[in-house]
């Protein structure tokens, strides 16, 4: 897996919706129960049972998506001890819970730093330039649009499932596939690991070409052990859908700048023509 860390593509205008959609994401991490006290995301029992009140109420649930199953019972964030020993209290929920509005909040909830940062990064380097090119509002549209379709997408796959979906991956995926289609040349300062992070700068369509396999890869099975606790198929069809909105405005997409190439971190003498 590559970390990409830079492009060389610079924008027109201040990327006000990318840097809005960060700090809406960041300031929703840090009120979130339990998460923000460690890197882990981990903590004792009464914040637990806290995180899990504030899931089931703010995460998007597959089954509740399709089915508008809600459960009768849903954890309170109080501790209790019953038979078993110490755990959270149950009741009927105190809210009404609208499931087609719980994609959209769910798009600003993370489960620890690293989930965070992460989603972060990539909308960081890649967004700018996406909205750049597709303005202010239509952006931010275009991400929630994403969300949406990346949300029921998974949805759909696991209809039966009451396991929380959270995060902005589905949206960021969308953001990264119009970014492919719009500046597939684009370089992009990535670091690989081998045996130490070794910085290269590669293509965008290689870089995010390469993710998206590693996410089919992923979905499919292969690769990692059980299924996991990553929704890879709804980046997958975020990255999609991200990728036939922004298949119109390609023909009028100025191409990226060409960087200097180089030699061994040093800018190189342009190649001799015969």
């Amino acid at each position: 897996m590559v970390i990409p860390v830079h492009d060389v593509n610079p924008v027109r205008r201040t990327p006000w919706v990318t840097y809005a959609l960060i700090a809406a994401n960041v300031f929703v991490f840090l009120v979130t129960p339990g998460t923000a006290g460690s890197v882990s995301g981990g903590g004792d029992l009464a914040q637990l049972c806290h995180l899990q009140a504030f899931m089931d109420q703010y995460a998007a649930v597959p089954r509740e998506l399709i089915h508008h199953q809600l459960p009768g019972l849903v954890p309170t964030g109080a501790v209790g001890v019953g038979p078993q020993g110490p755990g959270c209290v149950v009741a009927p929920p105190s809210y009404d819970k609208s499931p087609p509005l719980s994609v959209f909040t769910a798009m600003f909830v993370h489960g620890g730093w690293l989930h965070l940062l992460g989603n972060m990064l990539f909308l960081l380097i890649f967004g700018n330039n996406v909205e750049d090119r597709m303005g202010h509002i239509r952006y931010f549209l275009f991400y929630v649009v994403c969300g949406y379709a990346a949300g029921y997408g998974y949805a759909l796959l696991n209809a039966a499932s009451a396991e929380p979906l959270i995060g902005a991956s589905g949206a960021i995926a969308g953001v990264l596939g119009a970014y492919l289609v719009l500046y597939p040349k684009a370089r992009v300062w990535v670091l690989v690991p081998f045996l130490i992070f070794l910085p290269l700068r590669l293509p965008a369509w290689l870089v995010l070409g390469f993710w998206f396999v590693l996410q089919a890869v992923y979905s499919s099975g292969l690769g990692v052990s059980g299924t996991g606790t990553v929704a890879y198929a709804a980046h997958i069809v975020g990255f999609v859908v991200g990728m036939l909105f922004a298949l119109p405005l390609r023909p009028g997409t100025p191409p990226p700048p060409e960087p200097p190439r180089l030699l061994f971190g040093r800018r190189a003498r342009p190649w001799p023509t015969w």
